[in-house]
């Protein structure tokens, strides 16, 4: 490959969209980003205009580009990564989305989940890996076909799609209307309720338990293959888009975690965990999810354990937005280094019910431990320690499933940058937090896969080679101390059940 020639990596996550462009070394060589409006028309609804995202991502492409003062020529290959359960369907014949983008926040289809458990939330679990829960796309677009109308006779007449937003993005990058390759990977694919993990295939019966026509779904691929070549009108005309990973996957490919047994955590808007289980499929007893983590090719798929958190940097943003307590997010960590400890005070962030290990959609939020002595430094550091006690939580489910000791517990994502919480997150993990000189690992990751679909670079050994470390953090707490302050957070998190009565939205 010539010197000239770059990654070029869309990231289309929950807040923003991104396109960064890597070099060689895996370095970041510039950036483009736009935020999208985060839309809530009711109380646990959350959504997205799709067509603003298609805008904005074409906006950060060109930016990256103009700011690198490079041009097509000098990209080889496009990757995405994105947030992942966050459901669209459009018409293939107008290119229109029929409704918002259903972000995996959101909570409407808590009653749709309910009939489809009839009682047994795990009915599907032995097949899909994951529990029925309001996070994935099946019932999302089961809620688009009931609710919108005109939606079920389009799809039952074979005019709509759904996808992730992957899929979404890559269709419109491929021509949209005008040929656009309808196509997810294995990751995103695994998050949807309708995939088998052993067969990486839709599953007919569960499609029509949900009642999505089969003509819906995009045809499942690898995380590293030529899915299409970008629009003859766009600004990466004929450049090959090869890589596609849901957006944790894709942190744990860019962090290198290809042995049996390595985890990383990424915090960003939540928190998610996954270990790499090998080509073993390893049911969670312990309220984890049974995911794909990466298949390269042809070569086998690589299953994970993953623990996800719903709640983690957003809670920040809700102190600055919601409760205006700052006005930048980086400065929370400055008013809870003001006090030395929480002052009792605790904070569970069950906005959208709890995810694993608890998967209690019932769960909302709670502030509990409160005295007069409890001041907005306190609440500030109960805010950061919250996601350090989910992760610990997480990590404890994911050594019972596994069977396997962590080691140390490789990190990444924006709140990485909190001192305060990396240290606070060593302590309760009781083991060395890691974090990479390159810390978006995500768009790395969907880098990387691209780059080696293409031949940029030879496989996972330039992966490891370019991972470095930036900093670590030892545990530094006293055991007791340690257990205590936990054994504390285990009781604030059951004041957050049952909440949510049949007349409480």
């Amino acid at each position: 490959m010539s010197e000239t020639k770059y990654i070029l990596a869309i990231d289309q996550g929950t807040t923003s969209s991104r396109a960064i462009i890597f070099d060689h070394a895996g370095q970041i060589v510039s950036t483009g980003q736009m935020e999208h409006e985060q839309i809530f028309p009711r109380a646990g609804w959350v959504e997205h205009d799709p067509e603003e995202v298609w805008t904005n991502v074409r906006e950060v492409v060109a930016s990256a580009l103009s700011r690198a003062s490079l041009n097509r020529h000098n990209i080889a290959a496009v990757g995405i990564t994105n947030q992942r359960e966050t459901t669209v369907v459009w018409n293939k014949e107008t290119g229109k989305p029929v409704y918002n983008a259903i972000v995996w926040q959101d909570t409407r289809t808590q009653k749709i989940v309910e009939e489809l458990a009839q009682g047994d939330n795990d009915r599907y679990k032995d097949k899909v890996g994951l529990p029925l829960a309001t996070y994935f796309c099946g019932p999302k677009v089961k809620w688009i076909l009931d609710n919108v109308e005109g939606a079920r006779a389009d799809a039952e007449a074979g005019k709509l799609l759904m996808g992730t937003m992957d899929t979404w993005v890559l269709w419109n990058m491929t021509g949209g209307v005008d040929g656009g390759v309808h196509v997810t990977d294995v990751t995103n694919a695994s998050r949807t309720m309708l995939m088998d993990l052993k067969t990486l295939q839709w599953d007919e019966e569960i499609a029509k338990d949900m009642t999505i026509p089969m003509s819906m779904l995009p045809e499942i691929k690898s995380s590293a293959e030529v899915y299409g070549k970008g629009r003859a009108q766009g600004m990466l005309m004929d450049i090959p888009i090869a890589g596609i990973l849901g957006d944790q996957q894709a942190a744990t490919f860019g962090q290198a975690c290809f042995e049996v047994g390595m985890a990383k955590n990424t915090y960003g808007t939540g928190c998610f965990m996954l270990m790499n289980t090998g080509e073993e499929i390893v049911p969670s007893k312990n309220g984890l999810l049974t995911t794909v983590c990466y298949k390269i090719g042809e070569n086998k798929p690589i299953y994970a354990l993953e623990g996800s958190i719903a709640v983690a940097g957003s809670l920040v943003q809700w102190l600055r937005d919601n409760l205006k307590m700052f006005d930048s997010a980086p400065e929370i960590e400055r008013l809870a280094a003001s006090v030395e400890d929480n002052g009792g005070a605790y904070f569970v962030p069950a906005f959208s019910g709890l995810f694993a290990p608890y998967w209690r959609s019932d769960a909302r939020g709670a502030l509990v431990g409160l005295t007069r002595y409890v001041n907005r430094g306190h609440i500030a550091r109960a805010v950061l320690e919250s996601t350090a006690y989910q992760t610990r939580e997480v990590l404890d489910a994911m050594e019972a499933d596994s069977g396997v000791q962590l080691a140390e517990l490789k990190v990444d994502g924006g709140m990485t940058a909190n001192e305060t919480l990396m240290q606070f997150q060593a302590d309760q993990v009781g083991v060395p937090v890691v974090r990479p000189k390159v810390a978006e690992t995500t768009a790395l990751g969907a880098a990387y896969a691209a780059g080696i679909a293409v031949g940029f670079w030879q496989g996972e050994q330039d992966v490891i080679d370019n991972w470095d470390e930036d900093k670590r953090w030892e545990p530094d707490m006293d055991s007791d101390e340690r257990e205590r302050l936990y054994r504390q957070w285990k009781k604030a998190v059951t004041k957050t059940f049952d909440w949510v009565d049949d007349d409480v939205k």
